[in-house]
């Protein structure tokens, strides 16, 4: 069954999705990350060439003819799904196809209206008996 993950409390989605990406790369797992549109599939593909000054996260888009090598693959679309370790959501929704990961990690930003999607979110996962760890960031560094 998945294991979910919501991080909370957290100022800049995009930041905090490259540093779980890194975090997760780091203990060899391949990540996919689920946007809801090009525009943050761009914002999110240049920031992860550039958000930290000592390394990068191997990348790119699931049309990509690499994207079965690389570690981390961005996508909008559910069928471009090449593994199934961790899928990271950056959409308002669940994605329908969350179950077939071993994990999946919802980021929470600070708006309202971030906050009442997580919590229907939330209670979906909780209503399917799925096991939810909460980490409480409100600005903190991920390890």
């Amino acid at each position: 069954m998945t294991l979910i993950d919501f991080y909370s409390g957290v100022d800049d989605k995009l930041h905090t999705a490259c540093r779980l990406s890194a975090k997760a790369v780091q203990q060899g797992l391949k990540v996919m990350i689920y946007t809801p549109d090009a525009q943050v599939t761009e914002q999110l593909d240049q920031l992860l060439w550039t958000f930290s000054s000592t390394s990068f996260i191997p990348h790119c888009r699931a049309n990509d003819m690499l994207a079965s090598k690389v570690p981390v693959v961005l996508s909008q679309q559910s069928e471009e799904f090449l593994h199934d370790d961790v899928l990271l959501n950056l959409n308002i929704d669940y994605p329908s196809f969350f179950s077939r990961f071993k994990r999946l990690i919802e980021i929470i930003g600070t708006t309202s209206e971030d906050i009442q999607a997580a919590r229907k979110r939330y209670r979906f996962y909780q209503d399917r008996g799925y096991e939810i760890r909460i980490h409480k960031l409100n600005g903190e560094q991920i390890r």
